[in-house]
């Protein structure tokens, strides 16, 4: 029982380790050499960076920041030829860049600010102004949340993130130390700083003892793979960004009847407010189970290659006609790849 009491307590605490970034703190501890690099060579304020990573990837807790090791949010676009995943942002089933590494995600951020028309305004700003940069990007439209640029400014001024702004790559463990001087009995972070004096540990050797077990005992422990049927009947209900409209994502190849069973919504209704021309719905499609908006809820949009105006209303819960509209497009007209949509009207000019 010891043994194996010891086991499992090895086990827990190794899930635990793993688990890292649990804190905005430890992100800072983590990443802050990441920023102060990429500030070094493409003049982007450390603080800016890393109050953006904070936020977007919830202190390092985020879907895509662990999955994808993204840690900007940054989407597909049209010149990205990297390995990719699904994710609801503005929109459901959005497609965001995968990395290999943290790192990676950290330069590709840089690359995306310096290289994008939106934000060369910013490398005319003060690099240690990060006011001024984090209204600038608001401006720019990194983001759609009207409070991004005070919400990056109250990360930097809590951690005091703008210290980073004013060292060096060479420096910045030390100054992480300075901010957070406990770290000088973690032994991970010290070996960070000072390679050539880590101590080394003599390695624990656990002893469990061995019992075979039948091949049909080994079946029982395999994940059962779930039906078509079962897939279909697991289907739940979702907040769409646009206003909390109800909707779903087929996960199997179905039809409108089965839908409009399942949620008790008749066939008629749900083909009008998703605009379907046949009931055959396929996996990944977006229905929602309620009449979707005359807005989007994000002002622009830039079509990807593949994309038809369907999409685009059901992406955004949008009506279909509406989005004609709005782009002074006829019906049955389809967008060109890169084409500029507005999701919601312009303001006359007074």
């Amino acid at each position: 029982m010891k043994r194996l009491f010891l086991l499992i307590s090895l086990l827990v605490l190794s899930k635990f380790s793993a688990q890292t970034w649990a804190t905005e703190d430890q992100y800072i501890q983590k990443f802050a050499q990441y920023a102060v690099e990429e500030m070094e060579k493409y003049k982007i304020p450390a603080s800016i960076t890393l109050a953006q990573g904070l936020l977007e990837t919830g202190g390092g807790q985020s879907r895509l920041a662990l999955e994808g090791k993204n840690h900007f949010g940054i989407k597909c676009k049209e010149d990205w030829s990297g390995k990719t995943m699904k994710h609801t942002d503005d929109a459901p089933n959005e497609c965001f860049r995968v990395y290999e590494d943290p790192r990676q995600s950290y330069e590709d951020h840089s690359i995306f600010l310096a290289t994008r028309k939106y934000y060369t305004g910013l490398f005319n700003l003060d690099m240690k102004d990060y006011k001024a940069w984090a209204n600038g990007l608001k401006k720019a439209g990194y983001a759609t949340n009207p409070r991004y640029a005070s919400i990056l400014i109250g990360k930097i001024e809590r951690y005091k993130l703008y210290e980073f702004d004013n060292t060096s790559s060479k420096e910045v463990l030390y100054a992480v130390l300075r901010m957070y001087p406990d770290l000088k009995d973690d032994r991970s972070f010290m070996a960070r700083l000072e390679p050539g004096k880590m101590v080394k540990r003599d390695p624990v050797t656990v002893s469990v003892p061995y019992k075979q077990t039948s091949f049909a005992q080994q079946e029982k422990r395999v994940e059962r793979i779930k039906t078509k049927a079962e897939i279909l009947n697991s289907i739940l209900i979702k907040s769409h960004p646009n206003d909390g409209l109800k909707y779903i994502v087929i996960p199997e190849d179905t039809n409108v009847q089965f839908i409009a069973n399942k949620f008790k919504v008749s066939e008629s209704r749900l083909t009008k407010w998703n605009e379907l021309e046949s009931d055959v719905l396929k996996k990944n499609d977006i229905v929602f189970l309620e009449s979707k908006n005359s807005d989007g809820n994000t002002a622009t949009y830039k079509v990807t290659p593949g994309e038809d105006m369907h999409d685009i209303a059901q992406k955004f819960g949008i009506k279909l006609h509406k989005l004609y509209a709005k782009n002074r497009m006829d019906e049955g007209q389809q967008p060109s790849p890169g084409q500029l949509m507005y999701l919601i009207d312009k303001k006359p000019r007074n």
